[in-house]
């Protein structure tokens, strides 16, 4: 039975995992592999994917958990029923359709980030996991892309506990709170601010929802995924993929 990811609830976005298993990835602090998701024990919940009915009228938001890009073949073949859809993956192989780059995913996350050149139109955004002492990548990322009229999307990492995880000096910039159904050290509103506001004249550059709000961590409360996508439909019309064919339908 199709489980529905919390976070996304009321949305117009729905996910799906179309594989079984952890993820070969293994990024620290990743929600899917913590023993804590939505989807606890993978063992009995995967593969996870909604009906049609349930996808109908809803853009599928393929694996928000594991890759994209493992097991690719069976992650194209599995979602070729859905009408609307985009990837999510942290290894810059390009998809024809709607996806997103996690561009500095695991040990990358503080020290450098995947330079995709050339850009692909089918590219939605690129998501850099934030935090208050990466400033110098989340610069870097910021310039590269947006420079190449791709948004970035700063997602602000949650961490389950203080030690092992968030520097000593940037300790008093997180504090313990509830997100959607489990608690972490969340980025206070100060801090994120901060960070916001070094892009303050950078139309491209958008943050992740609300983390620093109580009740307003939810997607339907941010639309980034949703406006994006439509974005790169538009983008699409008319652009042939591999095999010759038109991506979008005019």
């Amino acid at each position: 039975m199709y489980k529905e990811n919390p976070k996304t609830k009321g949305s117009g976005i729905i996910c799906a995992i179309p594989q079984t298993g952890e993820c070969p990835m293994r990024c620290p602090d990743c929600f899917f592999q913590s023993g804590r998701s939505y989807l606890e024990p993978l063992v009995d919940n995967l593969p996870n994917m909604p009906s049609l009915e349930e996808a109908k009228h809803r853009i599928v938001r393929v694996n928000d958990g594991n890759d994209s890009n493992v097991d690719r073949e069976l992650v194209l073949s599995s979602t070729a029923i859905y009408d609307d859809k985009f990837y999510n993956t942290s290894k810059p192989r390009p998809f024809d359709f709607p996806w997103v780059l996690t561009v500095n995913p695991g040990g990358m996350t503080d020290a450098s980030f995947h330079k995709l050149d050339p850009i692909p139109p089918s590219l939605m955004f690129v998501r850099v996991r934030a935090n208050t002492w990466n400033s110098g990548v989340t610069d870097d990322v910021v310039a590269y892309y947006t420079s190449r009229n791709v948004p970035v999307i700063l997602t602000f990492m949650r961490y389950w506990k203080y030690e092992g995880s968030i520097p000593k000096g940037s300790v008093t910039n997180y504090k313990k709170k509830v997100h959607i159904t489990n608690e972490y050290c969340l980025i206070g509103r100060r801090a994120w601010q901060s960070i916001v506001d070094r892009y303050p004249d950078n139309p491209l550059v958008y943050s992740c929802g609300k983390d620093y709000e109580e009740g307003k961590s939810g997607c339907k409360f941010c639309g980034n995924c949703v406006r994006e996508y439509y974005n790169t439909l538009e983008r699409l019309r008319g652009v042939e993929n591999v095999v010759g064919k038109s991506i979008v339908k005019t």
